[in-house]
């Protein structure tokens, strides 16, 4: 055991000896309390988070009699950080919303609450939630940590005027297809795609889609597969589009997701990848409104025209948040009772409204389903495929877009150094394996 797995050992010999009959389950005792959530901070709706935060904690206050504070996290890697710190020290938030990749993460921990019947039974019970967002929630339906709070299935954006003019009648099933398309889009001030290289969050999504879809998981027997010649393939194109195709903005190497959702509103570019229905609340007050659809995203691979053996024609991955409960946490019946309240049909719906973020909640998704806009989104999400449930999975998510950061320079000069990125590769390869040693 490495001596990080040591001192998280040590912490959670403490924590775990907490039982969770110590929590407090009358109101009473509950009053005057305060709850910590950590939960990643939004970069497109940052004023309407700021204010969610205050509703929620106003809405707990007088339901319950204790209020709710957030913290927020601005990127994956203070994501990881914050789950390491707060268990080596043993305090930190009650509950955390992660990203459903993380979940495996967390779980590998010990440090979270494993869910029992009667506790699920608090927040409404495992049928409250569509059972594919269950997915990630743990390795198997008896152990269980991730409760689902949004669901985020990625589709792309397209402008329905642009290709129309185009001679377009639908955006393309393949990926060299979709370039082909961009390439007859750009011009005249526009660009065929809209894409944020310099986002923290996204760039690994394109990477592992693109290598699932050509048979390489990435990970596969504990195994790191990253310089597979199909994943070197995958970056060559993702790169590619900017530095060689020329059908990407040069500004987007610094680019957010706010940027690019930005550049398609304007309808400065035809297709927006990698997006969720978080898009939809911008993009309905924006130049494109009512000119726009979703579609999902390519399901094979670059340089081919079907879907490989051993291809999965996944659409996105099982994306969205979980909610964990921290075992250090003496609040953990009042972080139940705030789990029930968040992931009702009403307040989901109130979210959904304000973030675009997707129901996790049955009642509510099936009444959205029929809502036409969506459709596709619907659609991937019945295509996603869950990235590996390993614990060292978030540090592989990290090494691959630490190629795309590293390739920024590159972009910027408008080239895809190969020798460069298959040396990235070598690097993220090493760094990889050696996070999923350490998590076995």
């Amino acid at each position: 055991m490495n001596a990080t797995r040591a001192l998280l050992a040590a912490a959670l010999a403490v924590t775990v000896a907490i039982p969770v009959t110590a929590c407090d389950s009358s109101s009473s005792a509950e009053n005057g309390r305060t709850l910590n959530v950590l939960i990643g901070a939004n970069s497109i709706y940052p004023t309407e988070q700021k204010q969610w935060f205050a509703d929620v904690s106003a809405k707990f206050q007088q339901q319950v009699g204790a209020k709710v504070t957030f913290e927020t996290f601005a990127s994956p890697t203070d994501e990881l950080t914050k789950i390491q710190t707060s268990m080596l020290s043993g305090q930190g938030p009650d509950i955390y919303a992660l990203g459903t990749t993380f979940t495996p993460t967390a779980y590998s921990t010990g440090a979270f609450v494993d869910l029992t019947a009667d506790q699920w039974t608090k927040i409404g019970g495992r049928d409250r939630f569509l059972p594919a967002t269950l997915g990630i929630s743990g390795p198997d339906a008896t152990h269980e940590v991730g409760i689902p709070f949004t669901s985020r299935p990625f589709v792309m954006a397209y402008n329905k005027e642009l290709l129309a003019a185009a001679g377009i009648d639908k955006p393309a099933t393949t990926w060299d297809g979709l370039r082909q398309q961009a390439r007859q889009l750009t011009g005249a001030g526009r660009y065929g795609l809209a894409v944020a290289y310099g986002d923290g969050f996204d760039p690994w999504k394109f990477i592992w889609a693109m290598s699932i879809q050509a048979g390489n998981p990435l990970v596969s027997d504990g195994k790191a597969r990253l310089t597979d010649p199909v994943t070197v393939k995958a970056y060559q194109t993702y790169l590619g589009w900017l530095a060689t195709d020329k059908v990407v903005d040069p500004a987007a190497t610094g680019w957010k997701n706010a940027q690019a959702i930005a550049a398609f509103g304007a309808g400065k570019a035809a297709f927006l990848p990698m997006v969720s229905a978080t898009s939809k609340v911008t993009l309905d007050k924006s130049a494109v409104a009512g000119k726009y659809g979703y579609a999902v995203m390519p399901t094979v691979p670059p340089g081919a025209t079907s879907l490989p053996s051993g291809g999965v024609g996944a659409t996105s991955i099982l994306s969205g948040d979980n909610l964990v409960i921290a075992k250090y946490s003496k609040n953990q019946n009042l972080a139940l009772r705030l789990v029930n309240m968040l992931t009702t049909a009403e307040s989901q719906e109130a979210y959904y409204r304000t973030f675009g973020e997707l129901p996790t909640n049955a009642e509510l998704a099936n009444r959205l389903v029929a809502d036409p806009a969506l459709a596709a989104i619907v659609d991937s999400a019945s295509k996603a495929h869950g990235t590996p449930f390993h614990g060292g999975w978030s540090k592989v998510q990290l090494a691959l877009v630490n190629v795309v950061v590293q390739s920024v320079p590159n972009l910027a000069a408008g080239k895809v150094d190969d020798t460069s990125v298959n040396a990235l590769l070598t690097q993220a390869q090493s760094e990889a394996q050696a996070a999923l040693d350490k998590a076995k």
